[in-house]
């Protein structure tokens, strides 16, 4: 989910450098959606970066960064609707 709105992502989703969220527009490749974010650390990470990353909030290109855990939405995945959802949501468009 975005750290920003908390919208869902999809399970396995990975954020590329330049992704940003649907719903804010934030970048989702930032230092406080990584697994290795540590504030108070050598950088505020635990991976051993070669400089800071000055705004946690703001795109960065990293190749240490892994979605944390608790930004993995384990229950919901974007785009993915269930049979039953499908069927309604055709019969309303059709009006059925």
């Amino acid at each position: 989910m975005c750290y920003a709105c908390g919208e869902s992502l999809s399970y396995g989703y990975k954020p590329g450098f330049n992704d940003v969220c649907d719903t804010c527009g934030k970048d989702l490749h930032v230092c406080l959606m990584c697994r290795f974010y540590a504030p108070g650390a050598h950088w505020d990470c635990a991976e051993d970066v070669e400089g800071p990353v000055v705004d946690k909030e703001k795109r960065n290109h990293c190749e240490f960064f892994m979605l944390a855990e608790k930004y993995i939405d384990k229950g919901k995945s974007r785009g993915i609707i269930s049979g039953s959802d499908a069927k309604r949501k055709l019969d309303a468009l059709f009006g059925e």
